[in-house]
C-alpha cells in the first residue's frame, strides 16, 4: 500500500505546475490536495495566499474532480482487473477460501462505528491541546515568518500525535473524525459550479488533467511493478480524496484487508500534503514556470 501510495503522489507532483496566472499558488495548492485531501487544500492555499475568488473556483473544481475520480476508482478494478496479475489482498484469489472466511469472521464493521469510553478530562484535554497548538503555531509563524504558520501547526500536531498520551487517549479518533466531516460539509457548501465560471473553466480542465495524468501514472507504474489493482485504486483515492474516500472504495468493494492500510496512507497524505504543497509552490515560483 505504501508503494502504491508513493506512486500515486508522484503522479500528482509531476504535473502540478502547468497554468498561467497565479500558477505557483495553484501548483502548490493542488499538490497539497492531491497528496492528502481537502484539509491540505485549505491549508496550503492559506500558506501561499491564494486569492479568495480563485480559492472558491478551484475548490469547486477540485471537489467535482474528486467525486468523478471516486467513481473511477470504484469501477476501474472491474474494467482492468484481468490486466493486473497480482490478486487483491483479502480475496479468495489472494489468500484462499479459508483465510478469506476468517477475515470476514473477524471483520467488526465500519471503522467509524467504533465506540470509545469518554471522560470530561479527556475531552477537555483534546480541545485545550488543539487550541494551544493553534496559538503556538501562529506565534511561531510571526516569529519566523519564512515558515508559514500552517507548517508549524502540521509539525506540532504530528509531534503531539506521536506522544504516548495522545496515542492512547480515548475519543481522539472519534472527535477527529467528526471535525473532519464538519470541515468537508463547510467546503462542500461553498463549492459551487458557478464559482468555476467566475475564474474560468480552465481551472476545472487543469484539475481533470492533473488527476488524469495521476491515474495513468499510478495504474501504469503499478502494473509494471505487478501491484494489484485494488491496492492501487485505494491508494490513488487516498492521495486524491484522503482517508475517508479511500475508506469508501475499500468498504464499497468489500476489500476488508485494504480498509486499515487505506486509512493509514490517507492519514499519511494529510501529514505530508502541506509540506509537499508549500515546497512545490515555492519551487515553481523560484523557477518562474508559467510566469
Amino acid at each position: 500500500m505504501l508503494t502504491a501510495f508513493g506512486i500515486a503522489v508522484v503522479g500528482t507532483l509531476m504535473f502540478a505546475g502547468v497554468f498561467g496566472e497565479n500558477m505557483w499558488r495553484l501548483a502548490g495548492t493542488l499538490t497539497g490536495t492531491y497528496s492528502g485531501g481537502g484539509l491540505n487544500f485549505a491549508a496550503v492555499s492559506q500558506a501561499v495566499d491564494l486569492p479568495a475568488s480563485l480559492f472558491a473556483g478551484t475548490a469547486a473544481a477540485d471537489n467535482l474532480t474528486t467525486g468523478l475520480w471516486l467513481g473511477v476508482t470504484l469501477t476501474i478494478p472491474l474494467w482492468l482487473g484481468r490486466w493486473f496479475p497480482a490478486p487483491i489482498p483479502g480475496t479468495a484469489a489472494a489468500a484462499g477460501p479459508e483465510r478469506t472466511a476468517r477475515l470476514e469472521a473477524e471483520y467488526v464493521g465500519h471503522p467509524f462505528d467504533q465506540r470509545a469510553a469518554l471522560s470530561a478530562l479527556g475531552v477537555a484535554g483534546l480541545l485545550a491541546t488543539g487550541v494551544g497548538l493553534l496559538l503556538l503555531a501562529e506565534l511561531l509563524g510571526r516569529m519566523i515568518p519564512v515558515i508559514p504558520s500552517i507548517l508549524w501547526l502540521s509539525t506540532l500536531a504530528l509531534i503531539a500525535g506521536h506522544t504516548p498520551w495522545f496515542r492512547k487517549l480515548p475519543g481522539a479518533f472519534q472527535f477527529g473524525t467528526v471535525a473532519l466531516h464538519l470541515f468537508f460539509v463547510v467546503i462542500g457548501i461553498f463549492s459551487r459550479v458557478s464559482e468555476i465560471m467566475v475564474v474560468g473553466v480552465e481551472v476545472f480542465w487543469l484539475t481533470l488533467v492533473i488527476v488524469g495524468v495521476h491515474g495513468l501514472w499510478t495504474f501504469g507504474i503499478g502494473r509494471l511493478l505487478n501491484l494489484d489493482v485494488g491496492t492501487l485504486a485505494v491508494a490513488s483515492q487516498a492521495a486524491i480524496g484522503g482517508p475517508s474516500s479511500a475508506l469508501a472504495v475499500a468498504v464499497g468493494r468489500d476489500w476488508q484487508a485494504l480498509i486499515l492500510p487505506g486509512i493509514v496512507v490517507g492519514l499519511l497524505g494529510y501529514a505530508l500534503g502541506n509540506y509537499a504543497g508549500v515546497a512545490v509552490a515555492y519551487l515553481v515560483q523560484a523557477l518562474s514556470i508559467g510566469l
